[in-house]
């Protein structure tokens, strides 16, 4: 019986990359497998859902039935090297671990100081927001939109997670795109598959943007990013801290009703008063 380990959003990701790799290279059940590695089949399903650190013998083993080769188990060796630390950084284009952290929480909770959350954009204003940064090829820009676009399939399963959004009132009056682009914005949020509540510009609060995810079975996550990385933190001082901050916000912020007349009397508004512009931040 193999001895778990507490999982990060990391190791997940990655014991999900070995499942694909052997369902897509062998063709194999998870069992099969574990008889012709000889392990327990408890070892091999903790690898794969990350809740086990494999060893580098492990990694040549289960690489090796999937026809890998020296190259590809360096990188892999690699990345996994890390994937069990409280602190993770990866590259700011790295959206797989993004994806399955959002996917898994049974309880999302964001604050953004700049832009509207990621999981309440419409593919117009995403696009402008790309634009705007001038920090993505050109050529990207589609498949980055239709990402975020895909990711907010979550908020239509039945199971949803229960998705609260603080948003600070300099990104409602941060200019993305045209008058009917901002329109669309401002209509999407006041959509009630998730709770918003509004932060006001003149709220005495100094804070980074910053999203914490909550799930059945797994330690708390969270997640900050910047155009250059993004970071995962489950230390949990750091997730003690995250609390507070949105216990503050809690404080200062308009409640939900009161958001939605702020919203509803932005959808109202001549679009030259939305004449600020900033930079994204996820």
């Amino acid at each position: 019986m193999a001895t778990t380990t507490p999982s990060t959003a990391y190791s997940r990701d990655l014991g999900d990359e070995l499942r694909r790799l052997r369902e897509t290279c062998t063709g194999l059940t998870g069992a099969a497998l574990s008889v012709r590695l000889g392990w327990d089949p408890s070892k091999l399903s903790t690898i794969e859902t990350g809740k086990y650190r494999a060893s580098e013998i492990d990694l040549v083993q289960y690489l090796s039935m999937c026809g890998k080769d020296i190259d590809f188990f360096e990188d892999f060796k690699r990345r996994y090297r890390y994937a069990f630390e409280e602190y993770i950084v990866q590259v700011s284009d790295n959206l797989r671990t993004l994806a399955m952290a959002e996917s898994a929480a049974v309880a999302i909770t964001s604050y953004d100081t700049q832009a509207m959350p990621g999981l309440a954009q419409t593919p117009e204003y995403a696009e402008g927001l790309y634009r705007m940064g001038g920090y993505v090829a050109e050529g990207r820009i589609p498949a980055v939109v239709q990402f975020r676009m895909d990711r907010q399939a979550i908020l239509r399963r039945h199971d949803r997670p229960d998705c609260l959004f603080y948003v600070h009132e300099h990104a409602l009056r941060t200019r993305v795109g045209d008058d009917r682009v901002m329109a669309d914005q401002y209509a999407r949020l006041l959509f009630r598959q998730f709770r918003i509540r509004i932060v006001p510009a003149d709220a005495a609060l100094v804070a980074t943007s910053c999203v914490l995810w909550e799930f059945e079975k797994a330690l708390p996550i969270a997640f900050t990013s910047t155009d250059l990385a993004k970071v995962f933190v489950q230390d949990p001082g750091a997730i003690a801290r995250t609390r507070l901050l949105f216990d503050r916000l809690a404080e200062v912020a308009l409640d939900e009703e009161q958001s939605r007349k702020v919203l509803a009397d932005y959808v109202g508004r001549p679009r030259e008063e939305l004449n600020e512009r900033g930079p994204r931040l996820a």
